[in-house]
């Protein structure tokens, strides 16, 4: 994960993991400081993974909160459109959470960190059972296979699933398809790995072309944010009030997004934001606040591990200026006990 010393001041504004969002208009102010401050940097370089990624726009960048009781608030290229890659691992896990039930799709997926790539075989190869998590392309292609339905009713499930997160119908974006399709030789042998492991639950070529056509859905930073609302807001998408999944489920979600969500460089995305989230090579990032709200943001330029550079840099301010943290809290005031007190 990327860092710059060159933070955006949130002293003024509770630094709590507790309470609401700040109003309306300081939280647009706050968006619009951080998109005029990053949109400078011109760190890290376009995802070079499928040829049609490589032709994407470095200077498109992005910012949306959807706050789960207000409207949408958009800064920048919020509203252009880019694949979703695997930003949609945790939303496609939340489905199977409520297909299979929660300790099935751990048994079935494994949910601990593997601190390697996310496209790393090497992860399914040291594991004992075979096992990954759900944010990693191994652990994300077992978890498509899983889902209910056979041959494209699986895929009529996962498409349905994924709109009611983002609250509109999503299209697949057909030449990265292609691209992906036709490239994509590192999942290809990843998934051959989990068929020999006994992992998958329908046949490897479906599996794979399920994950592959999921990643290629065209999404926008506003759908991020709105998708990352729906888990905040216990599984009810505050756009349009669809309950998505149960409540008790963003829980499980959450969890592997804390410990996985940014592979390798998860405990650093931790102790620096300290929220959920999932990156993608698309420039996709979205965080979670629970009870509060989802930031999706969108700037194609990654660092090293695959992650927005602008998107993480946003995220990390954000969350401390829109006090968004789950892990930060402030000393509240305490009466002094008596001496001699043991109560």
């Amino acid at each position: 994960m990327s860092t710059n010393s060159d933070q955006l001041d949130g002293s003024d504004v509770p630094f709590v993991s507790s309470g609401r969002l700040p109003e309306r208009a300081r939280i647009t102010a706050l968006m619009q400081r951080a998109h005029a401050r990053y949109r400078q940097v011109n760190d890290g370089a376009v995802s070079p993974v499928y040829p049609a990624l490589a032709r994407a726009d470095a200077a498109l960048f992005g910012i949306c909160v959807v706050p789960v009781d207000d409207a949408a608030i958009v800064v920048g290229d919020a509203e252009v459109p880019f694949t979703l890659m695997s930003v949609a691992k945790p939303f496609t896990f939340a489905l199977l959470l409520a297909h299979l039930g929660p300790e099935q799709a751990r048994q079935r997926i494994g949910t601990n960190a593997t601190g390697l790539s996310f496209n790393s075989l090497t992860a399914v190869e040291r594991s004992v059972d075979g096992r990954t998590n759900p944010m990693v392309n191994p652990g994300a292609i077992a978890t498509v296979s899983l889902l209910p339905g056979d041959g494209e009713r699986k895929w009529e499930h996962l498409a349905a699933g994924l709109a009611g997160f983002a609250g509109r119908e999503l299209q697949v974006d057909e030449e990265v398809y292609e691209c992906a399709s036709r490239t994509n030789l590192v999942n290809r042998a990843a998934t051959q790995l989990l068929e020999a492991r006994g992992l998958l639950g329908c046949e490897p070529a479906l599996a794979l072309d399920l994950y592959t056509r999921q990643s290629c859905l065209r999404v926008t930073a506003r759908d991020l944010a709105t998708m990352g609302a729906t888990l905040a807001n216990g599984g009810v998408n505050p756009v349009t009030g669809e309950r998505v999944i149960a409540d008790e489920l963003c829980h499980h979600v959450l969890a592997v997004m804390v410990t996985a969500g940014l592979y390798e460089t998860s405990g650093d995305w931790l102790y620096q934001v300290g929220q959920p989230g999932k990156s993608g090579i698309g420039g996709g990032l979205v965080t979670i606040s629970p009870g509060k709200g989802g930031l999706g943001t969108f700037s194609p330029a990654l660092d090293e591990a695959g992650n927005s550079v602008r998107g993480a840099l946003v995220a990390r301010d954000l969350s401390r200026a829109l006090g968004l943290d789950l892990l930060g809290s402030h000393p509240r005031a305490t009466r002094h006990r008596p001496t001699g007190s043991d109560s």
